[in-house]
């Protein structure tokens, strides 16, 4: 009895040789160009964060898809306010580049060599030709505080409306001493949630209102800002931090109506991660935004125990929105070693301790496991060219994890990784960065 699916691999899949991404040649990587088409973003999912090959793969198919079809920015799963010193030091060379990694990229994804690789040839094309973006789309400070958002429209305000600003200092700017004086941990983002959480409802819904005033008051007064003499981007730049700083408001204050909630969810942070998309296609012809693969996928998210209700993601809005314009492409694996952290018994509130741990082979029903069994070597592949049997896949695998899924509903292509293996991160045994 043949199998379909492997004989189908053996043919149409695009193979890479077992060297580094950035070994792979352009000659190899040509296929994209059809896949991908005229389509003005091309979103490129990770199956775990802190995997060396995925981000290897990030690097190594912006450079493609820069030098061959015309992108012209890079968008991370990262805070979009934390972002912009990033991508000044990209255009400047401004500022150390460690700590603009350190501060400029959330949930400590900067703390790592492939970051920097990546930016250095971001700032070495921005010497030579014309310069690649960097932006984030995320929420600010690792989902965990609107509070650098706050800030950031602060500024703006000491030179647009300052009467206003220092109004915002005496209102707003004290509802944030609840966030841990330590912020310096791995798991600080969980700590500032818990400080969030433990407020009464009253401090909450001041903190609501204040931002929602301070969002709906920057856009009714645009206008009267730019006739000012105030830069026309800098004043959407602050609209858009203050918007980011009402969406994660939101989605903290659903997490206080989680044990009383008996209305669906809503995926705020996703909703939010795109509406920023489209602020940056606003600005930019074509980006390639890197993400996790249950944050690009198309369809909603659904990973139970742990997400037992549908969740819009990114990839569902952008797909609405986007229509052709939109390629998805997820990532699956077969085996290897993840980079993980937990708090440990003498670690302080908000830190936690970084160990390896080897992966479980894929399930043989996900696609991670289905293409593991079939086929050696990293590949790519276009789903709407695979056979019927691929759609026998229930998922695909996050770490040990399975996010259910309708593969060819969920993704355009898939990029299969034969093993992963641990980011080059600076991080040490403690959890610090060295």
């Amino acid at each position: 009895m043949t199998d379909e699916l492997a004989d189908w691999l053996r043919t149409a899949a695009v193979r890479f040789d077992d060297v580094e991404p950035d070994e792979v040649s352009d000659a190899q990587l040509e296929p994209l160009l059809t896949f991908v088409g005229d389509a003005r973003v091309v979103a490129l999912g990770e199956s775990m964060h802190r995997a060396h090959e995925f981000l290897a793969w990030r690097a190594r198919i912006l450079r493609f898809l820069v030098e061959h079809a015309g992108f012209t920015a890079l968008v991370l799963e990262s805070g979009f306010i934390e972002g912009q010193p990033v991508d000044n030091w990209v255009r400047t060379g401004e500022g150390g580049l460690r700590n603009v990694l350190t501060d400029g990229i959330t949930y400590q994804f900067g703390k790592c060599q492939e970051a920097l690789d990546l930016v250095v040839w971001m700032r070495e094309r921005a010497v030579s030709s014309e310069p690649v973006r960097f932006y984030g789309m995320d929420i600010p400070d690792s989902a965990a505080t609107a509070l650098p958002a706050v800030r950031e429209v602060i500024a703006f305000l000491d030179r647009a409306d300052p009467r206003y600003a220092e109004h915002l200092r005496t209102t707003l700017l004290g509802g944030f001493d609840h966030l841990p004086a330590d912020r310096s941990g791995l798991a600080r983002a969980a700590t500032a949630i818990q400080s969030y959480l433990a407020l009464d409802d009253a401090r909450r819904h001041a903190m609501t209102s204040a931002i929602n005033a301070m969002t709906e008051r920057l856009r009714a007064r645009a206008t009267d800002y730019c006739a000012a003499g105030a830069d026309p981007e800098h004043v959407a730049f602050a609209i858009r931090a203050s918007e980011l700083a009402r969406s994660t408001d939101a989605f903290l204050a659903a997490m206080s109506e989680g044990p009383t909630r008996t209305w669906a969810p809503a995926n705020i942070r996703d909703s939010a991660m795109a509406d920023t998309v489209e602020w940056i296609l606003e600005r930019e012809e074509r980006v390639l935004v890197f993400a996790a693969n249950g944050h690009v996928r198309r369809t909603p998210y659904l990973a139970p125990p742990f997400v037992s209700e549908p969740l819009a993601t990114v990839g569902t809005h952008l797909a609405a929105r986007l229509g052709g314009d939109l390629r998805v492409i997820g990532t699956t694996f077969g085996g290897g070693e993840a980079w993980l952290h937990r708090p440990g018994p003498q670690d302080e509130p908000g830190h936690s301790t970084p160990f390896i741990e080897p992966l479980p082979s894929p399930r043989p029903d996900t696609l991670d496991g289905m293409l593991a069994a079939r086929a050696s070597g990293s590949l790519f592949i276009d789903l709407a060219e695979a056979p019927d049997s691929i759609g026998a896949a229930v998922g695909t695998h996050n770490g040990p994890e399975v996010e259910l899924a309708d593969i060819r509903a969920a993704f355009d292509g898939i990029l299969h990784v034969e093993r992963l293996s641990p980011w080059h991160t600076w991080i040490d045994a403690r959890g610090h960065w060295s």
